[in-house]
């Protein structure tokens, strides 16, 4: 079936350094806690888990802030451990603690027990909603899929769960890189086919989540994150119905290895707050585009003070082509909505016009 144009390909053209007519903005977990329509949708759907899995209640709350503000981008509704869950490791979600597993990886021979799921089988809950989306979309503007990176979802599944400690993973990571390395590669066949189902059930850019790999050092990020991203980078379809898919990659905690990251072959770079982004922009020159980096607590702040800190991001990136102003990182579940919808309309209003 033949997909309508998009009316607003802001996000595209910025994400491929095209010039646009002001800077897109999208938000990291744009569709989530802080909207009391998504928590009355998540109470319809009585679980975490069941929301992600009903593609009627994911879709609903994809589409949920593109009705409340004038988003340039969706981004579907999902979680980056479905790829875990769909391998068997009994992943749950406790209130107030967040996601665990029944049977984390701590052995070789646990690592060795894991396949590569088929994202059109046991994931096609996630491909399923991404086809209603582009659906009910109807050209309005792009989505967006993801994943976790490699080591982020290996984080958790060896980790059993969130960690500040990092003990079972560097651990092994450590004791036993040949069995993480195993793990990792796994892990990478695994997005690699999870987002190019993405991107033929209609995914228009995608984006790999790279949350924990700050705690590496610079040696260990780049053998057991980097290496992996660049895999997954390597094996993406980049063009699909005759349109080109983007691709962004974003370490949190990265600035160190921005030029490494850029030498990917990724179109884009997440950056979150601990770096300026004309430094940035500096560094990486037009090889990618950036996404980010306004801290998400500026979104506590009074309005003016949330414009004041929009103008400054833009101004620092200049009148050129590449920016895609998001967060440093996700929205959090108490900022006031009323507050977001400040911030998009000053992206809008002080983004530069650069198509002449």
């Amino acid at each position: 079936m033949s997909q309508p144009a998009l009316k607003n390909n802001r996000l595209i053209r910025a994400l491929l350094r095209q010039p646009t007519d002001t800077t897109p903005v999208w938000i990291m977990r744009q569709a989530g806690r802080y909207l009391p329509e998504y928590r009355a949708t998540r109470k319809q759907a009585g679980s975490f888990l069941d929301l992600c899995k009903n593609k009627e209640l994911a879709c609903e709350v994809t589409l949920q802030p593109l009705r409340r503000f004038d988003l340039d981008a969706a981004i579907l509704f999902s979680d980056i451990l479905t790829i875990p869950d769909a391998m068997g490791l009994g992943l749950y979600f406790v209130e107030g603690e967040g996601p665990k597993f029944e049977r984390p990886l701590r052995s070789l021979a646990d690592i060795s027990a894991l396949g590569v799921p088929d994202p059109c089988a046991s994931l096609s809950y996630v491909t399923d909603a991404v086809s209603l989306v582009r659906q009910r979309l109807d050209g309005q503007v792009p989505l967006i899929g993801f994943s976790g990176s490699p080591w982020t979802l290996s984080t958790y599944m060896v980790e059993g769960g969130s960690s500040k400690e990092y003990r079972y993973i560097k651990g092994m990571m450590y004791e036993s890189p040949s069995a993480l390395h195993r793990l990792l590669d796994t892990l990478a066949k695994a997005v690699t086919a999870y987002l190019n189902a993405q991107i033929e059930a209609g995914a228009q850019a995608v984006m790999v989540f790279d949350t924990w790999g700050g705690v590496l050092t610079p040696q260990t990020y780049r053998d057991f994150s980097l290496n992996y991203m660049q895999q997954i980078v390597s094996g993406l379809k980049r063009e699909h119905d005759g349109q080109t898919i983007p691709v962004t990659l974003f370490t949190k905690g990265g600035a160190q290895w921005l030029e490494e990251i850029a030498d990917t072959g990724c179109d884009a770079l997440g950056l979150d707050w601990t770096i300026n982004i004309n430094e940035a922009h500096s560094r990486v020159g037009n090889k990618v585009a950036l996404q980010g980096n306004l801290d998400p607590c500026v979104l506590y702040a009074d309005p003016d003070t949330i414009r004041k800190n929009v103008q400054d991001v833009i101004t620092r990136f200049g009148n050129h082509p590449g920016h895609v102003f998001n967060l440093g990182h996700g929205i959090h579940p108490g900022v006031d909505p009323d507050h977001l919808g400040v911030l998009i309309d000053a992206v809008h209003e002080f983004g530069f016009d650069i198509r002449k």
